[in-house]
């Protein structure tokens, strides 16, 4: 029996993962997509005329069983991957592509879906109905045969470099780990850091970014040194890890997409459904934020090379950036942790201010399979009874792929009558206990705030549900959700001395507030030089040839004037994951275009009063529990009376003078 072919017999439609085995994987597939094209094919045959319940619900309807085994294997391929998860992964993906482009360029499907009248309906539905619409002709419906056949092809081969992009650097992630042959060079890391090098063999695991965490506190120079080079040569060894052409392939096979689609390039193509509108909005933006972050930047790292004695070199700023932010602020970004402990900060930070705002309560539950020892399930529950599962997945493994995310196991539907189990997956090194940065807490906050997008969903179809949004608009309710890291009363709360017990010091607390935008020129540029990369690479047209992808990223770092050395980008191109291995593709902009946003928000909360059930239920009505049911851009102005305006921003990350 293989448990996908079936609804899951456990509460929520919560996968009956102690059932699951690799082999259950490929024939599910291969039964899903088998289901869902005849469930299209039932559609199309239909004699009846096009209405919205025989063409766009029954659309919506189709693929149980495909959602049931893709929602299980992706968090596999991220969070618990295998030799085995990897190959049927290499295997399966260039089918989904196929699968997908068969179901959006069936031209009966088309037609029918052009046929479903629009009178009558309910704005949800209507706007439902002008999505599967759009999203057919995006995807290439009103294309000739032979562009159409280029189009999968295209599609297919897309979505095999992606995979192994994925593969290529998780791999070449944990080869890169830097060895530590005397524990002595170690001095500055925290006891439970050391320990876990030990753990791993005597060797510094990196973390995804370029920034790794332990250069802030290496006090030998030659060893950050060797940390920071194992961090930035990531996939550009010329080795099976090496991830250049991947790069080079990838860039070229998007322009040409693009140029079938009728844009000039993929930045066109992506920008077009978010809520920027045009990739020109998206430049006039970043040109009031390049200039001035960038000169911060550099003035920041001139000031960290008086105190050094020594020019900064890219593995000596975080180093300095902290010892210069203890004597400014008197401020030990280490004598914070043993406040931060993993549980209290979940618990009595995450949880607790989700129960202010939105009267959730949040109760772990052991009976459940998990997919790892470590992952934990609680109940959440609102006013009203029963809302959902929460998922957490918090440790740092091999296994799992650098960065935090969330995703979900089933989305909230009325139509379907489903209810949401969402899962967040973090990189925390395990300790005894569990002592946080104060990143690592925002983190956690940051990732809650989608899972709060998700547990609030309240809409009808499953195409709209929770973060069912467009790219440039995901990120906002979860960078909203870290404003309350830092209030008052939640802070005072979790921010307790694991051992004694004690509160965070007031004058730390006081500090921390004043230190907050210490270093954010630098901070602003490295994730802005990321975002321009990330453009540059995708407005190059369907003739534009590139054959050194390390010489084109240094041309267009100084070309957009982000070519800091004391700041490099967050990501570079040989590891840029959430561009070429996941979805943000011309849209890692998303961030800080949702920060507009996310900053205009803290400031309506701070107008209203601050942490409060009246202003959570504000925000929960108006935003996070209508998903994609509405135009965001609308229901923002709904929510705040007004567009979003810059200044917010600007001022948080010290950026107007």
């Amino acid at each position: 029996m293989n448990p996908f072919l079936a609804p899951s017999p456990l509460p929520l439609g919560y996968p009956d993962l102690d059932a699951i085995r690799e082999e259950h994987f490929a024939p599910a597939f291969t039964a899903g997509m088998a289901e869902q094209r005849a469930e299209i094919d039932a559609i199309t045959a239909n004699p009846e005329p096009a209405t919205f319940a025989n063409t766009i619900e029954a659309l919506e309807r189709s693929g149980a069983t495909l959602r049931r085994v893709s929602a299980v294997f992706f968090t596999l391929v991220s969070a618990h991957s295998t030799p085995g998860i990897r190959a049927i992964e290499a295997e399966v993906a260039p089918r989904l592509a196929a699968h997908g482009d068969a179901i959006t360029l069936d031209p009966a499907l088309f037609a029918r879906i052009e046929a479903v009248p629009a009178d009558g309906l309910d704005g949800e539905s209507r706007r439902l109905l002008e999505r599967h619409h759009r999203d057919a002709v995006r995807a290439g419906a009103r294309l000739g045969a032979d562009e159409q056949r280029r189009l999968r092809q295209l599609n297919a081969e897309l979505s095999a470099l992606s995979t192994e992009f994925g593969a290529r650097l998780l791999a070449g992630a944990n080869a890169a780990a830097v060895p530590v042959d005397d524990p002595a060079r170690l001095d500055g890391l925290s006891a439970d850091t050391v320990a876990a090098v030990a753990a791993r063999g005597d060797r510094i695991a990196l973390v995804l970014p370029t920034a790794q965490p332990a250069l802030a506190s290496l006090t030998d120079r030659g060893l950050r040194e060797e940390l920071y080079t194992a961090s930035v040569t990531r996939g550009a060894h010329g080795d099976e890890h090496d991830t250049r052409e991947i790069v080079l392939r990838t860039v070229a096979l998007r322009a040409e997409r693009a140029a079938l689609l009728g844009h000039p390039h993929h930045a066109s193509w992506v920008v077009e459904e978010g809520t920027a509108g045009s990739v020109e909005a998206i430049d006039e933006m970043l040109a009031k934020l390049v200039p001035v972050a960038a000169a911060n930047a550099r003035a920041e790292a001139a000031e960290l090379a008086e105190t050094a004695g020594h020019a900064i070199e890219p593995w000596d700023r975080a180093f300095h950036a902290e010892r210069l932010r203890k004597e400014r602020f008197d401020l030990d970004s280490a004598a914070l942790r043993p406040y931060l402990e993993l549980e209290r900060v979940l618990h009595d930070g995450v949880f607790f201010a989700a129960g202010r705002l939105y009267g959730l309560t949040f109760t772990e539950r052991h009976d459940l399979p998990l997919h790892h020892p470590d992952v934990r399930v609680f109940d959440v529950a609102d006013d009203d009874g029963p809302l959902g599962l929460f998922v957490a997945d918090l440790y740092a493994r091999d296994s799992k792929r650098g960065g935090a995310w969330m995703n979900s196991f089933v989305t909230q539907s009325r139509l379907l009558g489903t209810r949401p189990v969402v899962l967040n997956t973090l990189n925390i090194a395990r300790g005894e206990p569990t002592l946080l940065t104060i990143d690592e807490v925002r983190t956690l906050f940051h990732e809650f705030g989608h899972a709060l997008h998700g547990l609030l969903s309240d809409v009808e179809y499953p195409t709209f549900s929770g973060t069912g949004v467009p790219r440039d608009f995901v990120e906002y309710p979860s960078q909203v959700n870290e404003m309350w890291l830092e209030d008052p009363e939640v802070l005072a709360n979790y921010a307790r001395h694991h051992v004694t017990g004690e509160p965070l010091p007031v004058e730390l607390v006081e500090r921390l507030r004043e230190a907050r935008r210490f270093g954010e020129g630098t901070a602003t540029t490295e994730y802005l030089a990321a975002t321009l990369l990330d453009l540059a690479w995708h407005r190059l047209g369907p003739d534009a040839r590139v054959d050194d992808v390390l010489a084109f990223e240094a041309d267009a770092l100084a070309a957009a004037g982000v070519d800091v050395p004391s700041a490099p980008p967050r990501y570079r191109s040989t590891y840029f994951n959430h561009v070429f291995g996941g979805g943000y593709s011309a849209g890692y902009y998303s961030y800080i275009w949702s920060e507009v946003l996310d900053a205009d928000t803290v400031d309506w909360f701070a107008e209203n009063g601050g942490l409060s059930r009246p202003n959570g239920d504000t925000f929960r009505r108006e935003l996070l529990s209508r998903g994609g049911a509405v135009d965001p851009m609308e229901a923002y102005r709904a929510f705040r009376g007004r567009d979003p305006e810059l200044a917010p921003l600007l001022t948080r990350r010290g950026l107007l003078g």
